[in-house]
């Protein structure tokens, strides 16, 4: 398997770092811990006239308490931080890194800003695909493999329902400034598909089914989302990625681990329906097993154990999908044993 350097390797890490610094130094008021349901938030609380208002940061880590506690210090070296960041983006673009075309890094830098990752959206799909080139160092293919027109975001309804922000992020607006219109739905004026009227790309919005599959609100995002089964195995515990484009964005995508994972469960619910893009998905599968058999062998047995402790029907899924991929599924096996 091609790898990027360890030069570009340690870049690509640098600007992660910077970039969670960063948004922990565009604090407005005081850092506010709020707990809801036995879980602790943290919120940027600022005054305006007379009335107290509140942002969402992100649910509790130690990372994001240290980072919340030198925010002053951040904040007072933006400018610098910037100018570095823009350096590693130039050290990554020597080294070949494919990074995102400039169409799509202009609106996920929009959505970015309307605040739809810090409120828990998560990038899933070939764009998620395509960002893991950064976080496990590998080189992509260039084949259609990594290639797409489409943007698909996730969240969990719940966690859109707990958070309770100061103004939900215009993302209908954001995506009419690019040119995108709701595709019409069945389901009265629920909108959970864009498509952009000067070419073809497709912003789809999901969030998990635990069982009925359909369309529920995300209230945080102020859009709705198609309800899939076996979303909420791919987008626990997501992991925030660098966005190499201008001087960097911060966005959120699934563990690799377990989008491997779950590529292998969706290929095979596509299999008759649409054998293109399920090939698509095991090629994607067995691209990220390859490398994290290598790199992060007991992540990979973690999420191979849980997906086949989640029933019949997730076991189906997987044994169908690695007929198909014996090498796949001896490095599944042999990481799953370990």
């Amino acid at each position: 398997m091609d790898r990027h350097s360890p030069l570009a390797h340690a870049a690509y890490h640098d600007l992660l770092r910077s970039l969670l610094d960063m948004e922990a130094g565009e604090l407005r008021g005081t850092p506010t811990r709020v707990e809801r349901s036995g879980k602790v938030y943290w919120y940027d609380s600022y005054r305006v006239g007379t009335e107290v208002k509140k942002r969402y940061v992100g649910e509790d880590s130690p990372a994001l308490s240290d980072r919340l506690a030198r925010h002053a210090a951040i904040a007072a070296a933006a400018a610098t931080s910037q100018a570095e960041r823009a350096r590693l983006i130039r050290i990554l673009r020597a080294e070949g890194f494919m990074g995102l075309d400039a169409a799509t890094g202009s609106l996920l830098a929009a959505m970015a800003k309307a605040g739809l990752f810090r409120l828990g959206g998560t990038i899933v799909g070939t764009n998620a695909f395509r960002l893991y080139e950064g976080e496990l160092g590998v080189r992509y293919r260039l084949d259609d493999t990594a290639r797409t027109d489409d943007l698909d975001i996730a969240s969990f309804e719940r966690l859109s329902l707990a958070i309770d922000d100061a103004a939900a992020p215009p993302l209908a607006e954001v995506l009419a400034d690019f040119d995108f219109d709701p595709v019409p739905s069945l389901e009265g004026n629920a909108t959970w598909r864009w498509r952009q009227t000067r070419g073809n790309a497709l912003v789809e919005f999901l969030t998990p089914a635990f069982g009925e599959e359909g369309l529920k609100p995300l209230k945080a995002l102020g859009v709705s989302a198609r309800a899939l089964n076996h979303l909420n195995y791919l987008i626990a515990e997501p992991i925030a990625a660098a966005l190499a484009y201008r001087a960097g964005v911060l966005v959120q995508i699934p563990r690799p681990e377990r989008f491997a994972v779950h590529k292998l469960i969706v290929a095979a619910r596509r299999e008759g329906n649409d054998r293109i893009k399920a090939e698509k998905d095991r090629r994607q599968a067995a691209f990220l097993i390859d490398a994290l058999a290598e790199d992060r062998p007991d992540d990979l047995g973690d999420a191979y154990r849980d997906a086949l402790s989640r029933g019949p029907r997730w076991r189906e899924h997987l044994a169908a999908s690695l007929t198909r991929l014996p090498q796949a599924a001896a490095r599944l096996e042999s990481a799953g044993a370990s």
